[in-house]
């Protein structure tokens, strides 16, 4: 840098201080929405749009001397991602605008609350509804929506082992004597 350059940089430096920033006109990311109906249109043009581009799945269909490759339409299931690349914002910036609305009590942060509960709850119930009819594969929903089948599994028996006694049902007198019989011949 040439002494007169640096002798400027000095200058400006002077002259606005530690003040450099307050030459933008403006400070930070505007709202992508300033309503929350502005949102939910949003919302809905990708929900439509959607449901108007659909996934397809191609099949061969044979014929007399003929092959034929056919497009079968598929739903294209609603997805948080997909809508906010749709709106052209990012989850991480969708999911900290919902953080920044929580414990707000004005009407303003309360409506885009709701919005964004009503939002998330569409895009649940489409893909729910959708996998539970056979539209959408069911276990990759499922894992999507975080729901799993529980199943517990006793692993210690009541004696606090980790070999559990067999449970044996006894359905008449005559077998539970000779299961009795047995028993006493084995210890």
């Amino acid at each position: 840098m040439s002494a007169i350059k640096g002798q400027k940089a000095k200058e400006g430096d002077k002259r606005l201080g530690n003040k450099f920033w307050q030459l933008r006109s403006k400070h930070g990311r505007d709202k992508i929405f300033s309503t929350p109906e502005i949102l939910w249109d949003a919302a809905c043009e990708y929900f439509s749009w959607c449901e108007n581009n659909p996934l397809y799945e191609y099949d061969y269909k044979t014929s007399m001397k003929n092959i034929r490759r056919v497009a079968i339409p598929k739903p294209r299931p609603f997805t948080l991602q997909g809508l906010c690349l749709f709106l052209d914002v990012n989850t991480v910036y969708f999911n900290q605008f919902e953080d920044l609305l929580k414990g707000k009590e004005d009407t303003l942060s309360l409506n885009f609350s709701k919005i964004i509960t009503r939002i998330r709850e569409t895009i649940y119930d489409q893909k729910f509804s959708g996998a539970a009819v056979g539209l959408f594969n069911h276990n990759l929903i499922a894992r999507d929506l975080s729901i799993k089948e529980a199943q517990e599994i006793d692993h210690k028996s009541t004696d606090g082992t980790m070999s559990p006694k067999p449970t044996i049902t006894v359905v008449s007198d005559e077998a539970a004597k000779k299961l009795n019989d047995l028993i006493d011949a084995n210890e």
